[in-house]
This record gives structure tokens, sequence and C-alpha cells, in this order.
């Protein structure tokens, strides 16, 4: 049996060991390895070589291994070639440790070297290792002499640590092909348009595409995502499948349709991530040995650890991972990652496909090329990108850095200058100059870059003040690295600005577009499926997410009969300027609903500020309301959300009024079939608030040609607004009533953005005392 393995994986999995210690992580990774690495290969002469890549066979036992990977640098001297390996360190270069030589890297070299050897029929070679200091650039090289026959054992000893995970991963694949191959569509029938998507979807993997789906509410597109995705690896078009969502219940869905693919037979790993903050075992998330059991000593037993879990389970969800993490004493979260490399499948967060900081690291190029992308909800992701690609500084942050470090003078100087910088913004901003800048102030490069450098310093050594300021130069310091890193990149889809919030100042980077980021992020994979029941238009969402005109777009039909849903208009203004004079309207309007539709209701609100308005009107109307009464509240946790939607009960003997918002917790994303959920009202068309980022947007679009305030407004809006109606039938036994409340729905481009199954609403008549409430 072949099996594939990399240099650099070979040698972290036999030689990981220690502990996890987060206390501080440099930017070295990230930008510092990548500039070091350059820099020192191109200093390398005319027979030097670099990135050479070199692979070779390793029998072992009944195995097969094919070792390979690229080596820094083949080198030349006068004493003939040697493998050179360069690693960046933000450590000092007397540390002991790097002294010697760490055994990984030694490891790695020495792979490169075995494979060299052999390659040219060599009895041995010199290897170096090269440690360059992130901050000075100084260098420390260690260069050892191995000879041909010390270099096989080293690298049989590594195999001989590997073979057992290598011998279950390939039992796990000769099972996983038939089983998929197998795999029927595990329901009875595919609902109407549900067919016409999993073939889309195959399509789109199948050529190497993009498609951009709507698809409304109850087309069943989770499944219809997932089994064709399935299908393909088993096909040998993919390996991994990454599903990816904005919130915990589009996980939970993706968990589901695994498990009934499961019943079918299926044998496919996946795994679900979880973020640290809400997986962690201990009260307080400090990834140190000393603070935490579950770090100390994690790498010592985390290879046993992932023998047990991937050799016993296949759905390994947050309770599996917390389970093995707490037998095996590990860290949960980084258990998971490490799961979620060695998966078919991986279930999470979009920030692990699309977040520069966060995105998972040990997927390469190769590896995409093998992985599909579902984007589930893909409507929420414009927003959610602009926020990973955007930056911002605080001016407090610098004054109170200035007054805590006193005495470490690099710091002291850059915090000074940069809140110095902030003062000089502010009485420009006082003398009515505008907040806007045409770039990133080029004065304030240098500073930052100072602080970058010494903040680094200081926490690498450790040597902090040991007060309350630590923290906040731990945050500072990993803001300033996002600035540099956002403003490095900086183009026109980007503004720059400043902006006065209660006496603090933000000097902010903002991604207006997001789509050229997004392709970037997206690139080298296999296919990318962005699907939501709202991605209307999907023109608009085609380009907002780095779509291009070679890929692909599928509108599908709603699978359920139009008299399922009763849709009701009442053309009460809901503008900015008429919606104070019109709550007691609206108040009014919610108990016509109540009499024209029996049970459980929700209605949404554009804002927290309205929904309150018009709850308070509502109460002093029906002091004895008929309805138990619910009002969502900003920041509810879990178990109150859980509370919130266990009070919608079909048996219930009152039934429930609940108050909400638009694009919240409750109107995306939760399933209320049945008689859980009769009635749904949206108050409003959902449009953002008007503010600067979403001014700036609108006329970001309108320089482009493009109806600048359709983009930055009104699409984003009605996305909401039919998430929010799709609450209702979910299924083809559900039925209801949805009240649309706004003259504008009558009118372009609200009109056009409507369900065809929501149209025309049937006019809902308004008392005579109300009077005219249309324009």
């Amino acid at each position: 049996m072949r099996i594939p393995v990399s240099v650099r994986g070979l040698a972290e999995y036999a030689f990981r060991a220690g502990s996890i210690d987060g206390s501080f992580r440099t930017s070295t990774p990230l930008a510092e390895g990548t500039r070091i690495h350059k820099a020192v290969q191109a200093e390398y002469g005319s027979a030097d070589r670099t990135e050479v890549f070199l692979s070779g066979e390793f029998p072992y036992e009944e195995l097969q291994f094919v070792l390979e990977g690229r080596c820094d640098g083949l080198r030349q001297d006068e004493e003939g070639a040697f493998i050179e390996e360069i690693k960046s360190t933000a450590s000092t270069l007397e540390n002991p440790a790097i002294q010697a030589g760490l055994p990984v890297h030694w490891a790695q070299a020495c792979c490169y070297a075995c494979l060299f050897t052999r390659q040219e029929g060599l009895d041995g070679i010199r290897v170096r290792l090269l440690y360059v200091h992130t901050g000075s650039d100084q260098r420390h090289a260690i260069t050892r002499q191995f000879s041909s026959g010390e270099l096989e054992e080293a690298v049989a000893a590594m195999l001989a640590v590997y073979a057992p995970f290598a011998r279950m991963s390939a039992a796990h694949i000769a099972l996983r092909g038939p089983s998929i191959k197998s795999l029927p569509f595990p329901y009875e029938g595919y609902r109407p348009g549900q067919r016409k998507l999993a073939g889309a979807v195959y399509q789109a993997i199948t050529e190497g595409r993009k498609l951009f789906v709507r698809a409304p509410t109850g087309t069943g597109k989770t499944m219809s995502t997932l089994f064709p995705a399935v299908k393909a690896v088993g096909e040998g078009l993919a390996e991994r499948v990454m599903y990816v969502t904005a919130r915990t219940t589009g996980r939970a869905a993706a968990e589901e349709a695994f498990s009934l693919m499961d019943k079918q037979g299926l044998i496919f790993r996946r795994v679900t991530l979880t973020a640290k903050e809400k997986i962690c075992f201990q009260e307080e998330v400090r990834c140190t040995p000393e603070a935490c059991p579950y770090a100390d000593g994690h790498y010592d037993r985390v290879n046993g650890a992932m023998l047990d879990l991937l050799g016993h389970e296949t759905a390994i969800t947050r309770q599996v991972v917390e389970q093995y993490a707490r037998k095996h004493r590990v860290c949960p979260f980084e258990f998971s990652l490490d799961a979620a490399y060695e998966s078919d499948a991986m279930i999470g967060d979009y920030n692990y496909v699309f977040d520069p900081v966060v995105a998972l690291k040990r997927v390469g190029d190769a590896d995409r090329k093998k992985t599909v992308v579902l984007a589930d909800e893909a409507h929420n992701l414009p927003d959610r990108a602009r926020e990973m690609y955007s930056a911002a500084l605080d001016k407090s942050a610098f004054l109170q850095l200035s007054r805590s470090f006193k005495s470490a003078a690099g710091l002291y100087r850059s915090s000074r200058g940069i809140n110095a910088w902030f003062i000089a913004m502010r009485k420009q901003l006082q003398n009515g100059d505008s907040p806007r800048l045409a770039a990133p102030p080029e004065e304030l490069g240098p500073l930052l870059e100072e602080f970058r450098q010494e903040a680094e310093a200081m926490l690498a050594s450790g040597a902090q003040s040991g007060g309350p300021g630590d923290s906040l130069l731990a945050d500072t310091y990993y803001a300033v690295l996002g600035y540099l890193r956002v403003a490095e990149g900086f183009g026109e889809e980007y503004a720059v600005f400043v902006e006065e919030e209660r006496q603090e100042l933000h000097l902010r980077l903002y991604c207006l577009n997001p789509s050229r980021l997004l392709e970037q992020a997206g690139k080298s994979y296999r296919s990318h499926v962005f699907f939501s029941a709202t991605l209307a238009p999907i023109r608009f969402y085609q380009e907002l997410l780095g779509g291009s005109e070679e890929d692909y777009g599928l509108a599908v039909p709603s699978p359920f009969q139009r008299e399922q849903l009763r849709v009701l208009h009442a053309p009460v203004s809901i503008r900015y300027r008429d919606r104070e004079q019109n709550i007691g309207p609206v108040a009014g309007l919610i108990d016509v609903l109540l009499r024209e539709q029996s049970g459980n209701a929700i209605v949404f609100f554009s804002s927290y500020d309205y929904m309150r308005k018009v709850h308070a009107r509502y109460m002093e109307e029906h002091p004895s309301p008929s309805h138990l009464i619910l009002l969502q509240e900003a920041g509810m946790g879990e178990e109150e959300r859980e509370a919130f939607l266990a009070c919608f009960r079909a048996d219930a003997e009152t039934p429930v009024l609940a108050f909400a918002v638009l694009g919240g917790i409750f109107a995306e994303g939760v399933d209320l079939p049945g008689d859980r959920l009769k009635a749904v009202a949206v108050i409003g068309t959902g449009l953002p608030q008007v503010g600067l980022t979403r001014n700036m947007i609108r006329e970001y679009y309108d320089r482009s040609g493009r109806d600048g305030f359709q983009y930055a407004y009104v699409y984003p809006g009605m996305g909401k607004v039919l998430q929010a109606g799709g609450r209702l039938i979910r299924s083809e036994a559900d039925t209801g009533t949805l009240l649309l409340v706004d003259d504008r729905y009558r009118m372009p481009p609200y009109w056009d953005l409507l369900p065809e199954e929501w149209k025309p609403p049937e006019p809902l008549k308004l008392p005579s005392f109300w009077g005219n409430q249309e324009g």
C-alpha cells in the first residue's frame, strides 16, 4: 500500500513533544518567516538552488511510504554540496535549544538530505540549520555531517513512529470509498428542485468552478450540497469537504445531514470545530503549562489521543472532542484542529477558510486542490469578510501604554508619537476637516513598525511591568499587526478614516468591497459552492464573493405549494422620517395579524430601538395580552436563546408573541416547524442604519457605475427580510401567515426582490381612523 507523507508532516509527527505555551505568539509564522526565507535565498550564488522538490519511496513492513517535500536550499561551496534548512525565531539565539538545533528541525533537514543522497547516489552530505532572529536578522548556523546510512536510519525511525497512524488512515480510506459508492440519497425521494441543485453542485466540483445558489427555505440545501460533495470524494474528484457557516445552527444542520448518511452506511470522518473560548475547559483561557493542565504536556500525549479518537469515531462533534480530550488530558481546541486536518470533512466558521489570521494554515496548495468549500448562509459572508479584512487602532491604548511603560524607551517613544498623531487628528476634526484620508498615513508607518518591534521584543522576553498594562500591550500589539497587514495590501477597495465615538478616537482601514480578498483567500480550492435562501440577486453576490463570469448561478424554485403561505401587505410607511408617528399603527397591525392567524407569532423589526418602542405601545394597549410576550434582548447567551425558543410549543395553552430584530439570532437558522410558528410580521424593509461606513460603501459602488444605494442598503436589507419570512414554511405540512409592513414592498427594487411565491401579497385593509399611511 503506497502512502504519501510530507517531510514536514513526518518530522512534526515523530518529534511532537512538550507543552502548549500560548502566553505570546509573535508574527513570525505569518509574515517574518516568509520575509526571512526570501532574504536568505536572495543571497544564494549561481550554483545554489532554492525550493528543491525531492521525493522517494521507503518500504516499512507492509507499507510503502512516498516521502516528498521542498528543501529551502541545496547549496554548493568549496567542500561540495550541503542541505540548508532556514528557520526564523523570535527567541534569543543564545537559547541552548537554538544553539544545538531543535530535534524536529534536524529531523526535517535529515529527511531532505536522505532523499538527495539517494537521488545522487552519495555516501553522505552536510546538513546546515540556519536560525535567523526576527527582530535583528542576526544568524546562527549549525552544520553537521551525516552518512547516508545515518540518514536512512533517521528516516526509518520516524516512519516507525508514524506507521500506526498511517495504517489507521489507510484502513479508513479503504472503507470510505466503497461506502460512498454504495451510498443512496438518504431520503425516499428528492424535493422539487433538490435533484437539480445536487446535480449542479456535482457539476461545479467536476469542472472546478464556483457555484452561487439561491434556494428557498425547505429546499434541503444542506443535504443537496453535502451529498454530491461526498459523492465527488468517492469518485476521486476531491479528498476533503469544508462546510463553513456563520451560525451554530448551520453546523448542527450539517451534522444532522451526515448522521442521516451514516444510517445509509457512509463511512466519512468529519470534525466540528468550536471556538477556543467556548470549548476551553478552564474558567479563563490561558494557554500556558502553568495555568492549564491540558496545555501542560499536551504534545507528549496528543499522538496517542489522536489514534484513539480517529480509530473509534467518525462523527467528531464538540461533545466527542471534549470526551477524548478529558480522557487523554489534552487541549480540546488544539486537539480538534489536529483532528480536522486528518478528517474527510471539517464543519466550522467562515474564518477557517477566509480569515487571513484564523484560516487553517496546514491546508497547503496541494491539499486545497483536492478540497471543496461549501459556504452555507452565504449572504452573511460579505459583511463578515469586511470585518476580517478591516483593521482599527484606538487612541486610548497608546496613551495608556505611554504612561505604563515610561522606562522602556522605544515602546514609550513610539506609543507617545502615535498618541500625538491622534491628538493632531482630533484638532483637525474639530476644525471641520473631513474624517476621511486618502491612504494610510505615511507618517504613522514608522512609528507603528517601531512599536511592533519593541512590543514583540518585550512580550517575547516576558519583561513586562506586571501591571494592568501587560494585557493591553498584547492586545495593542496584535491590533498593530492587523493594521500593518491590511495597510500593506491597501487598495481602491479600502477607505481610511478617523472616527470619534464617546471621546475615543479610532483610526480605521475599512474594507468596502471584499471580493478580491475573498477570491485570494479561496484561491486553489477545487470548487466553492455559495448557497442561501436569500442569495438575491445572484449577480450581486457573485460579484461580491469573488466570482467570475465563468462561474455558475442557480435559482431554485420553492418546493412548497402557494396555498401553504398566506402573504399580507400593509402599506404603512416605516421610513425613518415616518416611523415614530406610526408606532401606534404598527402596534395595531400586530393585533390584526393575531386575529387573522391564531398560534405562535414573531414580529421582526429593523432595530432594537424601534422594537422596544412598538413593544411598549403594544403593552400599553393590551395590559392583559392574550399571548405570552417575549422580547429579544441584545447579547443573549446560549441558555437564554434556548429558553426563548423553548416557549414556541405546538401544544402550549397560551400562544407566544415574540418581538425580535431582523438579521438577529432568531431571524436566521431557526427551525420552528409545524404549529410551533404560525405567523411572522416583518416591519420595514430591513435597510441597515444609515452611517459613515454604509455611505462609503454606497459611494464606492456609485463611482464604479453601479447603484450604490442598492449595494449598500437595499440588497443587504431585503436579505434579512427574506430570512425572517423563511422561518414560517419549513416542510410540506407547514402553513402560516406572513405580514409585510411597509409601503415600499410594492415598489421597485423591493418588489423585484420578493420571492415569486410571495407575490402578489394580499392587501391588508387598515382601519379608517389610521388615515392614509402611504407616501
